[in-house]
C-alpha cells in the first residue's frame, strides 16, 4: 500500500470493507474484516465512532437500516432457501408480503444466526438431504437467492398445512392449479420424497 498516513490507511481499509459488503448484500462478517489484517479492537473502535454498524454478533454493515430487507437477507443467509409464505409471495401465489422471512436452513446451523430484531426471520431447520430437494434461484435484490420450486413449495404447504392460515393454504393450492408452468411429473416425484403423495392425489388429483 506504500506509505500512508494513519487516516489514509483507515480510509482505504473502510473502502475495501465497503466493497466486500456491496458484493454480499451489504453485510460483512468479523472474520472477513480480520482477514484483511484489521485488529478486532479496531473494529470495535469503528463501531464506537459510527464508521461501522454492528448488525448482530459477528456481522457488520454500513447504513444497515437504509438497505432493503432483501439485500440483508441475501447477505446474512446465502445458504438459506426461501420457503413457505416467503416463497408463495415471490411466486405471486399470495398477495401480501409476510411480516417474517421464512427461510429453510441446514438443521445443524447455529441458532444464534437468527437472533436479530431486523429483519424478522422464521427459520425452518431441515435435514441436509431435504434442504436441497427442489431448489432453484430467482433474481433477488442486487443478486440471486435460492428458493424452492413451485412443486417443492406445494408439497411443503401440504405437509405443514396446520402451520398455514386457512386462506393462505387455499390460495397456495388454487394458485398452483391455475399455474401454466406447473410440472405434474416433478410434483409427484417430490410428493413421494416428502411423503405427501396421498394428499396431493386427494386435494389436487381431480385437477391434474
Amino acid at each position: 500500500m506504500g506509505k500512508m498516513t494513519r487516516g489514509e490507511k483507515t480510509e482505504y481499509l473502510l473502502s475495501e470493507i465497503k466493497k466486500k459488503m456491496d458484493e454480499n448484500g451489504g453485510i460483512i462478517k468479523t472474520r472477513q474484516i480480520t482477514g484483511m489484517g484489521v485488529d478486532y479492537r479496531q473494529i470495535l473502535a469503528w463501531v464506537e465512532e459510527g464508521a461501522l454498524e454492528r448488525v448482530k454478533s459477528g456481522y457488520y454493515s454500513f447504513g444497515y437500516k437504509e438497505r432493503s430487507e432483501e439485500d440483508l437477507i441475501r447477505g446474512l443467509f446465502p445458504d438459506g432457501v426461501l420457503c413457505m409464505e416467503s416463497a408463495l409471495f415471490y411466486y405471486h401465489y399470495i398477495g401480501q408480503k409476510p411480516y417474517t422471512w421464512h427461510i429453510a436452513v441446514d438443521k445443524n446451523t447455529s441458532k444464534s444466526r437468527f437472533k436479530m430484531e431486523y429483519p424478522v426471520i422464521t427459520p425452518y431447520y431441515t435435514e441436509p438431504k431435504t434442504l436441497n430437494l427442489g431448489v432453484t434461484e430467482i433474481l433477488f435484490a442486487s443478486g440471486r437467492m435460492k428458493i424452492y420450486t413451485k412443486e417443492r413449495l406445494l408439497c411443503d404447504c401440504l405437509k405443514y398445512e396446520e402451520k398455514l392460515e386457512r386462506d393462505v393454504f387455499k390460495r397456495a393450492v388454487l394458485s398452483y392449479i391455475a399455474d401454466g408452468t406447473k410440472d405434474i411429473a416433478e410434483l409427484l416425484r417430490i410428493a413421494r420424497e416428502r411423503k405427501v403423495l396421498q394428499k396431493v392425489q386427494n386435494i389436487i388429483g381431480v385437477w391434474l
